[in-house]
């Protein structure tokens, strides 16, 4: 994954944020749209893009296109370090390869460890009971 490359091929669109703010959010467009065209894009291997598109096709559009938005900071320069941030977060996570689970066995000692606990408490409920008055 070449960064440099992939912030060239960023387009950015900045847009009225929502939410509290009063005037001064009727008036600035602080909030920054990114759009990031995965299947277009030279930064990216066919392996990695292949990956993204697999894990990601839940937030991309039907032209392969990743849509993030960011209106967390009332500044739009803020905003857009935070969005690009998150891109390549989310880029990361998703050419990352997870270590395939080994299965394992409890050892012998862990076995008896855990039975004699389990009867260690059912002893233990059964003397809540109200004793008995045979003698």
């Amino acid at each position: 994954m070449n960064q440099e490359q992939i912030l060239q091929e960023l387009q950015f669109k900045a847009v009225r944020s929502s939410g509290a703010g009063g005037q001064h959010v009727n008036k600035v467009s602080t909030k920054i749209e990114l759009y990031f065209d995965v299947a277009n894009s030279n930064g990216l291997s066919t392996q990695e893009k292949e990956r993204i598109l697999l894990k990601l096709k839940n937030k991309l559009s039907k032209d392969q296109i990743l849509l993030m938005q960011c209106d967390e900071t009332r500044s739009q320069h803020r905003n857009k370090e935070l969005i690009v941030k998150r891109l390549f977060e989310t880029l990361e996570n998703a050419i990352k390869r997870h270590k395939k689970r080994l299965k394992t066995k409890p050892s012998r000692a862990a076995i008896e460890r855990r039975l004699n606990s389990k009867k260690r408490s059912s002893q233990k409920k059964a003397n809540r009971g109200k004793p008995s008055l045979e003698n």
